[in-house]
């Protein structure tokens, strides 16, 4: 299931007003394209939703600071780091993958200071698993967890971690990013040592795949247009009186 956020604006007002929010939209839709066709092609960073909802607060918070960058190292493989950045405590100290074109954790980055991570998390699968949409399924052997203590060697705001799969053979970088729009690969955390003493599970926010950003670039483009007929209408107008 491919879920992805959009921010919508609703005006009301005179006619300078809604053109000015035109203005806007067109620029949001080419900008965001332009962010999509070049991002790709060398990274893709992904935020998280809320699967288990224990509270609403603290869902809130890892949704707003925690993500995941995916680049390609290389060598046939692909690296995922996981960032958190706020201000709000918070500990990844869970990571899960479903499915997918990796065949296996080649490396572990611990150079970070203060966050240790070794392969297989414990419990196996992702807690709150059957609450994503599928139920998010940890494939053997894709799993990490922080050494104990686990919140204080999880990452912690201003701290990240990598994690280094090979791919499957014949696989590229290309296949893990159309595989993350598909929603066939998923990335799921567990994240402890919020303020009330919570803990959340948290799945990837799949991301807009290209071909569905080219309607948006179409719109942009088209509501340029219709800014430059009404520009051009008013002008006609004023010379005429």
């Amino acid at each position: 299931m491919v879920k992805c956020r959009c921010i919508s604006v609703i005006a009301q007002g005179g006619d300078i007003d809604m053109l000015y929010l035109l203005r806007v939209t067109a620029s949001v839709c080419v900008i965001a394209f332009g962010l999509l066709y070049c991002g790709q092609a060398q990274a893709l960073t992904l935020g998280f939703d809320n699967i288990s909802a224990n509270d609403v607060a603290d869902a809130a918070a890892g949704e707003a600071q925690l993500f995941v960058i995916v680049t390609d190292p290389g060598s046939n493989q692909v690296l995922f780091t996981f960032g958190n950045i706020g201000s709000e405590a918070m500990s990844i100290t869970d990571v899960y993958f479903d499915d997918g074109s990796l065949l296996g954790i080649a490396s572990i980055d611990n150079s970070v200071a203060g966050v240790s991570f070794s392969q297989l998390a414990s419990p196996g699968n992702l807690p709150s698993a059957n609450d994503a949409s599928p139920p998010f399924v940890t494939t053997a052997g894709f799993s990490a967890d922080s050494d104990p203590p686990a919140q204080p060697l999880g990452v912690n705001p201003g701290e990240s971690l990598g994690i280094v799969f090979d791919l499957v053979g014949g696989q590229i970088f290309a296949d893990v990013l159309s595989e993350l729009a598909l929603g066939t690969l998923r990335i799921g955390i567990h994240v402890q040592g919020f303020a009330g003493e919570g803990s959340e599970s948290f799945v990837n926010v799949s991301p807009i795949p290209l071909p569905a950003a080219l309607p948006l670039f179409g719109t942009g483009l088209g509501i340029m247009g219709f800014i430059g007929w009404r520009r051009k209408r008013r002008i006609a107008a004023a010379a005429a009186a």
